[in-house]
């Protein structure tokens, strides 16, 4: 049964009916449709325009369809174009002529824009909690370790010495940014399209705020046209999900990395790698390299929406179907994603002392050299130019600044004393830096303190 039937003799060409159907992907919202469909008919009934008896009639037909969908029992079939008159033939089908008056104030227009701010609204908040997860687990990894050295990097060159707690802390910082991000598009899209009609209203009394309450809205959409065409909330969420997808593909790549045998800095549990068919020592980070991949995967959705919707002038155009099966996609993608990305993450150990060992033998200390001189008198510029000659010197014979002996330290500046290994390990040169945001263990447990709160609150 087609909704529009009745201006039409011939049968739509099959190929025409293959190409126009959505059924084979909107299916995946059977669920809010049918909500929509019982809010929809309890306003109806509310403003008289539907008995109390054909309300019932109608929600108990409509719950039976869900039901019998989730059992299994009714299976989606093709000769029909989409959820809604999926949904509606069968409800006609179970219940006779009552069920013909389910549509009675909407269109298909604003049914679907419903439908995809229903079922968008939920996946928002199911990547919010998955977001949450991983931030709990980022939360863990920097209370374990405080005191555990690493090189940081600039350039991907070994920089400054910081500690786990403190590059860790760097990404969940990313991911918090990334739920408020997906709190503000809740806000902003949480209003019912419902009731706008195919794009100018209905001459029924429709009680658009009682129908807005009962979904959970915050009120109803305020321009009938602009509710019907409206997918900013879309290109706004593909937005978000490829920032996320940035955010998990810059981790993954470090964790490439420190998972090389060159690195060795993290080792990626068994049931999160894979191996080779032709090279038994293999230990391959292949979720890590995946989930970078499939960063490009969420882009392209995003670059199909905005490509789809720039020159669609007002209203409903059928170019918006393709909305849906990319969305749905990227939701998927980035959804998998992250509960990888927080399996891999609660698995993997941390080679604490090759961390500690790479930051030493990169000269992360030698800014703190300098800084050790600058308090001894010396100019800075100075300063820089004589640990430029210890690096070198360390360069030449292969070890690190901590190795040299104090005769070797004197023979380039004799302003070195004893004190000048103190003032450059791994423990002080951290534990000084002390201005928030900064890595030394003092100002990292108030960050830490700061998330406790904040995960507790959100």
């Amino acid at each position: 049964m087609k909704l529009w039937g009745g201006r039409f003799t011939k049968e739509t060409n099959q190929l025409v009916h293959n190409f126009n159907e959505s059924l084979s992907f909107d299916q995946k919202f059977y669920k809010q449709d049918i909500q929509g469909s019982i809010a929809h008919v309890t306003m109806l009934a509310a403003v008289h325009i539907l008995t109390d008896e054909e309300r019932d009639l109608i929600i108990e037909g409509l719950n039976g369809i869900c039901a019998d969908i989730e059992s299994g029992k009714l299976e989606f079939t093709r000769e029909h174009e989409d959820i809604h008159s999926f949904v509606e033939a069968h409800l006609i089908e179970r219940i006779g002529d009552t069920g013909k008056k389910l549509h009675t104030g909407r269109s298909r227009n604003d049914q679907v824009a419903l439908d995809m701010k229903l079922y968008t609204r939920d996946e928002v908040q199911q990547i919010n909690e998955l977001l949450k997860e991983l931030l709990e687990e980022l939360h863990v990894i920097m209370k374990e370790n405080l005191h555990t050295y690493m090189p940081g990097f600039t350039h991907l060159q070994k920089a400054q010495p910081v500690t786990l707690a403190h590059h860790v802390g760097a990404y969940f910082e990313m991911f918090k940014r990334d739920r408020s991000r997906l709190q503000d598009i809740y806000n902003r899209m949480n209003y019912s399209p419902i009731g706008s009609g195919a794009l100018a209203g209905t001459t029924y009394p429709l009680d658009r705020e009682l129908t807005a309450s009962l979904l959970g809205f915050y009120g109803p959409t305020l321009n009938s046209m602009d509710s019907v065409s409206d997918r900013d909330y879309l290109i706004e969420l593909l937005s978000a999900l490829s920032t996320i997808m940035m955010h998990l593909s810059r981790f993954c790549e470090e964790i490439i990395i420190w998972n090389t045998n060159e690195y060795r800095f993290v080792e990626i549990d068994d049931s999160y790698s894979t191996g080779s068919s032709i090279m038994p020592q293999k230990k391959n980070p292949d979720i890590a390299e995946l989930i970078r991949g499939k960063t490009g995967r969420v882009y392209g959705a995003l670059v199909s929406m905005l490509t789809t919707m720039k020159g669609l002038p007002l209203a409903y155009n059928k170019d918006m179907q393709e909305d849906k099966e990319f969305t749905f996609d990227a939701i998927d993608t980035v959804k998998g994603c992250i509960s990888l990305f927080t399996g891999m993450m609660k698995t993997m150990k941390f080679n604490k002392p090759v961390m500690e060992a790479s930051a030493k033998n990169g000269f992360t200390n030698a800014t703190d050299a300098a800084d050790y001189l600058v308090n001894k008198g010396v100019p800075f510029r100075d300063a820089h130019g004589i640990v430029g000659q210890l690096v070198l010197f360390c360069i030449d014979k292969g070890i690190a600044l901590d190795d040299m002996t104090l005769d070797e330290f004197k023979a380039i500046s004799p302003v070195f004393e004893d004190d000048i290994y103190e003032a450059i390990s791994m423990k002080t040169c951290v534990d000084k830096r002390m201005t928030l945001g900064a890595p030394g263990p003092d100002v990292m447990e108030k960050v830490i303190a700061f998330n406790e709160e904040y995960l507790k609150e959100n």
